[in-house]
């Protein structure tokens, strides 16, 4: 009896309702976001939801995590080798589709409410891009829209954007711009689905 109640609560914990933004896996058309929400619609409302809580724009949103993860929710950075063999850890602890390190995650758990958010959960992922845009609009001043800054502000850091550390990273610039390219370009096609 005993052996079946934890086979049932391992079988139930596998199917929870959240984890289905893992299994997903990253939707088969990117650069359109029409296509997106049509095979992913719960992330039409989780960035919707997150427009409304904190006013970033759901184009903004889906471009930032297009650039930082490709929209998969397990995405780290490169593990680093010593002599080309040995494992010595990542660049960062960025992880999830925010690619939000964790202090930061830390932070947005504690301010937003969402104590048990998880980077790989697409919804808690649009609300902690949502609240760090809401953070970066409040700190740096930057408008909402301004997908180009945001993005600079989100990669470099509220005090990094503010000491203009970006402006000797021109590879930084560029995914800037391609993020400005791609909030527009959402822009556009949600006008028209």
């Amino acid at each position: 009896m005993v052996a079946a109640f934890i086979a049932a609560v391992a079988l139930g914990s596998c199917s929870s309702g959240p984890e289905r933004s893992v299994a997903e896996g990253p939707p088969r058309v990117q650069d359109d976001i029409c296509a997106i929400f049509a095979e992913r619609p719960h992330w039409r409302d989780a960035t919707v939801a997150s427009a409304a809580r904190w006013g970033a724009p759901v184009a903004v949103q889906m471009a930032i995590m297009w650039r930082e993860s490709s929209f998969r929710a397990e995405a780290r950075p490169p593990q680093r080798y010593a002599m080309g063999v040995v494992p010595t850890g990542r660049l960062s602890s960025a992880y999830g589709f925010s690619q939000a390190i964790d202090g930061t995650w830390d932070w947005y758990r504690r301010e937003s409410g969402n104590r048990n958010g998880r980077r790989n959960n697409f919804e808690d992922a649009a609300d902690f891009v949502g609240w760090y845009m809401a953070k970066t609009e409040e700190t740096n001043g930057l408008d909402m829209w301004d997908a180009y800054s945001q993005y600079l502000a989100y990669h470099e850091g509220h005090t990094g954007y503010r000491r203009g550390s970006y402006r000797a990273k021109d590879w930084l610039q560029r995914a800037a711009g391609q993020v400005a390219y791609q909030a527009r370009r959402y822009d556009e096609q949600l006008r028209v689905c």
